[in-house]
């Protein structure tokens, strides 16, 4: 038997390699023998750059950078020198997983640091960048970013505005003549976990802001505000990219990367599917396994079970999911190439204590899926007899 583990981080408590073992020893505990493939994946957020890592050749840097509240953090980027070539994983200086859920403030929170880790590529003389977007703690449709980069952002007294997303309803004029002129240099490719638009219902305030501690009233407020940061994008270059797949992406940098840097877009998990060889592993398999912290309706928009799942489907291969929790909408993804979904939770517990135990829940959930697995086997054995 052959089954190939393809699963994304568990935001908050695990990394998509620490899942992927979990997995691998719940499956070896009944299946000794079976060649178990782990194949760690990404879609763009968190997790992106250590998976790219693992399959090309590069150096690991690390800088000190203005974190999402304003304090220093220290984040990683990838160097290709052949190529000349920064990957940037946006999460490493702007990421939901550097703030205590407690401190969490949407309308506060900036990309700055993301600004910054760009301007460390074009010091070292990067000629492309990719930059990875997803699992960000920011909404400031990535003002922060620009601002590292030399842009202003000026209110109707011509003073620089606040950081965070709140801020920008009170934009009077974009000011971008110290913006750094290396940038139109440099070719741009963003990859995105997800396909929303800037604005609405299905954009990034109202679809990801409330995990980055926006309240209700905050979150009509902050889409008011990424409107209104559109509208005077839209004056000053006369075109608008707020409805464009992926502009919603990390609380809104996808529109500033496509306004801005002009760049091309890409699904994340396409791209670390080709990168990790994904359909080479799967074909010939008899499972595959994936998984994520959260598998819901939100899923379907680019995330990492929908990709491995087209992946496997045209192989024939049958999938499984294993989520944090199931949200509304999973079963949607039945007529998408996953057979079934199970969540970790074996009882009544809190979102800490399944974070806390969610490499011993899904090594048992493995488990007990590869104890059923094993009964089908047998039952099957006893029919063709």
């Amino acid at each position: 038997m052959k089954i190939v583990i393809a699963p994304d981080s568990f935001k908050d408590s695990m990394s998509a390699a620490e899942a992927a073992s979990a997995i691998q020893s719940g499956l070896q505990e009944v299946f000794p023998e079976a060649e178990l493939v782990k194949c760690p994946m990404a879609d763009g957020g968190e997790g992106t750059l250590d998976a790219i890592l693992a399959s090309v050749s590069g150096e690991r840097c690390n800088s000190l950078v203005t974190g999402p509240l304003g304090d220093s953090v220290e984040a990683s980027w990838a160097w290709l020198p052949v190529s000349r070539t920064a990957i940037i994983e946006m999460a490493e200086a702007s990421g939901l997983q550097l703030v205590p859920v407690a401190q969490r403030n949407a309308c506060l929170s900036t990309s700055r640091g993301t600004g910054e880790l760009i301007l460390e590529a074009l010091d070292i003389g990067a000629q492309r960048i990719v930059l990875t977007l997803g699992g960000s703690a920011t909404n400031d449709v990535g003002a922060g970013m620009l601002e590292a980069l030399g842009a202003r952002f000026l209110d109707a007294e011509n003073r620089p505005l606040l950081p965070g997303g709140q801020a920008l309803a009170e934009l009077n004029r974009i000011d971008l003549s110290s913006l750094d002129p290396r940038l139109a240099e440099v070719g741009f490719e963003v990859v995105v976990d997800v396909d929303n638009p800037l604005c609405g219902p299905s954009g990034a305030s109202y679809t990801f802001a409330p995990q980055k501690g926006a309240t209700r009233n905050e979150i009509a407020s902050l889409d008011r505000a990424l409107a209104h940061f559109a509208d005077c994008c839209q004056a000053l270059h006369g075109e608008d990219h707020r409805d464009h797949p992926g502009s919603g992406a990390a609380g809104g940098l996808g529109f500033a990367a496509r306004a801005f840097f002009n760049a091309d877009f890409r699904p994340g998990i396409e791209m670390v599917a080709d990168l990790t060889q994904l359909a080479r592993h799967v074909q010939g398999a008899d499972l595959v396994i994936t998984g994520e912290g959260c598998y819901d309706a939100q899923t379907l928009r680019g995330k990492t079970p929908l990709g491995v799942a087209r992946v496997a489907r045209q192989h024939g291969v049958p999938v499984i999911v294993l989520a944090g929790t199931l949200g509304e909408g999973y079963t949607n993804f039945y007529s998408h190439g996953v057979d079934a979904a199970f969540s970790l939770a074996s009882g009544p517990m809190t979102l800490t204590e399944a974070c806390q135990q969610a490499p011993e829940l899904l090594h048992a959930l493995a488990r007990d899926i590869a104890r059923v697995l094993r009964l089908s086997a047998q039952l099957h054995r006893v029919q063709d007899a």
